[in-house]
């Protein structure tokens, strides 16, 4: 669809960056299935990628060989209609304060890689006040942990986020309505913070963590709660099959990518992407700038080395069945990476949170395409780019050139003139 987008801009005799700034949809609109966009960052995560990649400057100037592609997407947070269905929660989690001040969090989310169990005590330490190292995430036991989904459709950092935020929520209401007990004010006075609960209108009045959750477990008993979620059923169609794709929160990505060919041998290079993501809020800056470089790097490894075929001579095995035979990126591969981070905060998310895992890996692949085009005016639409498609592509170009059938995509004199 975004090389699609990209021919409609030259026909259209369009910035590709202006086309889709005049086609992007926008927060509280419906997409044409129906489904409701509650936030979008989009336009902005155009903006940067512009401005960081130096688009303007570089568009229609770079000589024969070099050129520079755009491309966007969106993804789910989630899908709204579960895996399986019924009409339990899709994610539930709970939470148990001890005396010294610390927290458990139980969750069945599983952690793969991407951060998940720091995003869980994130969202504890940010209601109870509390430093992540006295929080303890027991995760995807299913021993210890309610039942949770999976790490599927970029759904945790919503799901799970928000069935534990409601759980931490339920004990900082406990917590600080026994402070507020002891002090004679009302709870809203009482805020929780740097392991300490404190008096908002007189903060010299303040006891530690550790006293705090004494005195709500001297109140309540042993301090546990839950916290579960389910989906909203206000964001898609009611036409039969309105429910398949829709998500309480979309994510969206921006990549300009900025490539270098060799029109002798066929070798792509990429020098650098620039990506910008709205995530919605960033729980942990880190993590998500690592998921957008590592969501990016995928993408890139797809667009020019990983292969998926079988070999019909082996009964059908996978022609690289091992790390030995199966082409990806090393370090030494990849490109420069310019992770930017968006926040457009959405209602559905815990404090406005969408996904950062699966969302910026899809344009990635489409801007190396486009940059490929820009460079040296083929179009290629079967992945990876090889140095073998490359060529062929580039010899079909030459021939309708010789034939008069195409101009010359960067004419000599202008490329000379430009690289000069």
């Amino acid at each position: 669809m975004e090389i699609q987008l990209d021919k409609a801009a030259a026909a259209l005799g369009l910035d590709p960056i202006e086309l889709r700034r005049r086609n992007a949809i926008k927060a509280g609109e419906k997409t044409v299935n129906e489904f409701t966009v509650g936030s979008s960052g989009f336009l902005e995560c155009l903006e940067k990628v512009e401005r960081s990649s130096g688009w303007i400057e570089k568009r229609r100037s770079l000589p024969h060989g070099r050129g520079i592609g755009i491309a966007g997407s969106t993804y789910i947070s989630g899908t709204n209609y579960p895996i399986y269905p019924n009409e339990m929660p899709q994610a539930a989690v709970q939470i148990c304060l001890d005396r010294s001040g610390r927290a458990r969090v139980f969750s069945g989310a599983n952690d793969i890689g991407q951060g998940s169990n720091t995003m869980l005590a994130v969202i504890v330490s940010e209601e109870l006040g509390i430093p992540l190292e006295d929080i303890r995430v027991l995760s995807a036991d299913t021993d210890l942990c309610p039942v949770d989904l999976g790490a599927y459709s970029s759904r945790i950092t919503l799901m799970v986020g928000n069935a534990c935020l409601e759980g931490a929520q339920r004990l900082r209401r406990k917590v600080c309505a026994s402070v507020a007990k002891r002090w004679g004010i009302p709870r809203q006075r009482v805020t929780l913070a740097g392991r300490m609960a404190i008096d908002r209108e007189d903060p010299s009045r303040h006891v530690d963590s550790a006293q705090a959750f004494q005195w709500a477990e001297a109140d309540h008993g042993l301090l546990g709660e839950t916290g579960s979620y389910n989906t909203p059923k206000d964001r898609h169609g009611e036409y039969r099959g309105g429910t398949i794709g829709a998500s309480p929160a979309y994510s969206f990505t921006a990549h300009v990518a900025e490539v270098e060919v060799d029109a002798e041998t066929g070798l792509v290079e990429v020098k650098t992407i620039w990506i910008a993501h709205d995530c919605g809020k960033a729980l942990s800056r880190k993590i998500v700038e690592g998921q957008i470089e590592g969501s990016t790097y995928m993408g890139f490894g797809e667009a020019l080395m990983e292969r998926h075929a079988v070999d019909p001579g082996h009964r059908g095995v996978h022609i690289g069945p091992s790390f030995l035979d199966y082409r990806m990126p090393t370090f030494l591969d990849t490109p420069d990476l310019e992770a930017m981070i968006v926040e457009a905060p959405d209602a559905n998310g815990p404090y406005g949170a969408k996904e950062a895992g699966e969302g910026p890996l899809h344009s990635s692949i489409p801007a190396i395409a486009n940059a490929i085009y820009d460079a040296v005016g083929i179009r290629l639409d079967r992945l990876p780019f090889t140095p073998q498609s490359v060529l062929a592509a580039l010899r079909q170009r030459e021939e309708k050139e010789r034939a008069g059938q195409l101009a010359p995509h960067k004419p000599a004199e202008q490329t000379s003139r430009r690289s000069a």
